[in-house]
């Protein structure tokens, strides 16, 4: 394990807000939050905030949530808005979806003011399969340089799902009073489900499966589901259609990612389920859960996303159950780092990965 301190330690969650989520790419919004020209959404990005705008071309850009008079947010965090202009709802000044400075009131005829001077600050965003990632350091920071490089080998995995094609027909807004590394960790390894997921061994055998070999920007595997079942339902059971790109392997296993720093991809043979982690403080984690489904499921008039969204449901539960419980756990200033045994060596490749970002270096580097 990463020392106590990593997960407790309010100091440390100020580091990585301003280094690990506000130091280079991270995962924001999902494509289909702003679908139209005008659409306008603000999301937190470790100590900052970000503005994402559609613009009239199409294209989604990504600007600091601050107004260049007073500073003011421009949009509440979590919040969306329509419009054809970007309005600050302090005094009004007005900017275009490209983010160039339009409106402000008293300054047109002012002395000196150059209006192409005040647009607002861009940041580097990216869509990669219906998710949109932000670069909160402007392009200066350890996480930055492109986000499709960093995911080259993963895209050839989440390609054949196609995420960006799915409809979103279920969600989840859970508050778990644990440490982001905690639920990810958790994520990573099947050694606890024996003991806390009878559900989930059902369907699906917990030692089976493997992980792929690490690379840095994202950590993962695979696991098959049982002999008889088609998905991971509380009955194995799917009442969706299975994704059209998957080949035999594909409609047999599911598939576990966790991108950094903030999203855990769960890939299934006729759905994807995603979980954004938003950290609040050392010990208080906002998990933003959605499940995604082929349009063609979604278009039938008796279509029902539950049996994917009780079963994980019931299992999320599971597990921040379990999360909380360590969380106190590690609370204790008795409590000292434990070994990992083999059956968490995606754990390790995790905190590997974690331990060179607090030396300073690269987290998106692929393990050694």
């Amino acid at each position: 394990m990463l020392p106590r301190a990593a997960y407790v330690d309010p100091a440390v969650f100020g580091w990585e807000q301003r280094h690990f989520f506000g130091g280079g790419w991270m995962c924001v919004a999902r494509s289909e939050q702003l679908p139209e020209p005008g659409d306008q959404r603000a999301e937190a990005t470790g100590e900052g905030g970000v503005l994402l705008v559609r613009g009239e071309d199409g294209e989604l850009r990504a600007f600091a949530n601050s107004c260049r008079h007073r500073g003011h947010e421009l949009l509440p965090c979590g919040q969306g808005a329509q419009g054809k202009a970007i309005i600050c709802p302090y005094h009004a000044w007005t900017y275009s979806l490209d983010g160039s400075l339009q409106g402000a009131a008293g300054f047109r005829k002012q002395r000196g003011f150059d209006f192409s001077e005040w647009g607002l600050n861009q940041l580097p965003v990216t869509e990669w399969h219906g998710l949109v990632f932000v670069d909160g350091s402007g392009g200066a920071g350890y996480g930055s340089g492109s986000l499709t490089e960093a995911l080259a080998k993963l895209d050839e995995i989440v390609a054949p799902y196609e995420p960006e094609r799915l409809v979103t027909a279920g969600g989840h807004r859970y508050d778990a009073r644990a440490n982001w590394k905690t639920l990810t960790e958790n994520y990573h390894e099947c050694y606890h489900c024996p003991s806390i997921h009878p559900e989930l061994c059902q369907v699906s055998p917990p030692q089976s499966g493997e992980n792929y070999a690490a690379d840095g920007a994202w950590i993962g595997g695979w696991m098959d589901l049982r002999d008889g079942m088609t998905t991971m339902s509380l009955t194995g059971a799917s009442d969706g259609v299975p994704l059209r790109g998957l080949d035999a392997h594909g409609l047999r296993t599911v598939v576990y990612i966790n991108i950094f720093p903030n999203v855990l991809l769960s890939l299934h043979p006729d759905y994807v389920m995603t979980h954004r982690l938003i950290p609040v403080a050392a010990d208080r984690t906002t998990i933003e859960c959605t499940w995604a489904f082929a349009p063609e499921a979604v278009a039938r008039p008796d279509f029902d996303p539950s049996y994917a969204v009780e079963f994980w449901d019931i299992t999320n539960t599971q597990d921040w159950a379990a999360c909380e419980s360590v969380q106190r756990g590690l609370s204790t200033p008795h409590a000292t780092p434990g070994p990992l045994s083999p059956s968490e060596d995606a754990v390790y490749s995790y905190v590997t990965c974690l331990a060179r970002g607090y030396l300073g270096q690269s987290v998106w580097s692929p393990v050694a």
